[in-house]
């Protein structure tokens, strides 16, 4: 393992950090957090119990982002280094999907 794959391997942590920061921000919100970039959310029903769903979410997305970087760590293998980058797409569509899917629909005001 060389300086290189630790180093990006550090960055990557520290995304999921961040990630998860997001997340434990969005349980002590007071107004409804907003899940997509740019997009101001939608009234909600129960604003405390949306935001620790949401921040859950985000939590989960973080801890899943940090086990996707751990190829980094085994160097430039091209196979690994892509089962991170399919695994991210996925991971996010499947955040997006949970949250229209569940959390939206169960908090939204109707």
């Amino acid at each position: 393992m060389g300086t290189g794959a630790m180093t990006g391997f550090i960055l990557w942590l520290i995304v999921g950090c961040l990630l998860m920061a997001l997340g434990i921000g969005a349980f002590f919100a007071k107004k409804e957090v907003g899940f997509f970039n740019n997009v101001k959310p939608l009234p909600m029903r129960d604003v405390k119990a949306y935001n620790r769903a949401v921040g859950k979410l985000l939590i989960i997305y973080g801890i899943v982002f940090m086990a996707l970087g751990l190829p980094l760590l085994a160097g430039q293998n091209s196979a690994l280094l892509l089962l991170s980058i399919l695994g991210v797409v996925a991971e996010t569509i499947g955040a997006m999907a949970v949250y229209i899917l569940v959390i939206q629909n169960k908090y939204e005001k109707k």
